[in-house]
């Protein structure tokens, strides 16, 4: 099961994830996600467990406990949605809509 985590404190990091949640059964993985550009957190990350009753447990145990001094938010992940990405030819458009090569 993967599991978000939310309001993390920038200064958490994946271990710290990690070990909140071993307590509560085996962690596959725990992730925080981080800027691409700063390389600085996004105060969220993503944690999967493998059997489903233990990342339950762990959800309903860990939602509001605090973290590094802040309430943690503890959900089961959503599937991301569609982004509405095409994948399409790229090239500009001219007034008339008709692709320009140029």
């Amino acid at each position: 099961m993967n599991i978000y985590v939310g309001n993390l404190s920038y200064d958490a990091t994946d271990q710290t994830i990690k070990q909140a949640f071993e307590s509560f059964g085996e962690v596959t993985s725990a992730r925080v996600i981080k800027d691409k550009y700063t390389g600085q957190s996004r105060g969220f990350g993503f944690v999967e467990m493998s059997v489903q009753s233990q990342a339950q447990t762990a959800i309903k145990s860990l939602n509001g406990m605090e973290l590094l001094g802040k309430p943690i938010s503890v959900n089961e992940a959503r599937a991301r949605a569609d982004q509405g990405r095409t994948g399409g030819q790229g090239g500009r458009m001219d007034y008339s809509g008709r692709r320009n090569r140029y």
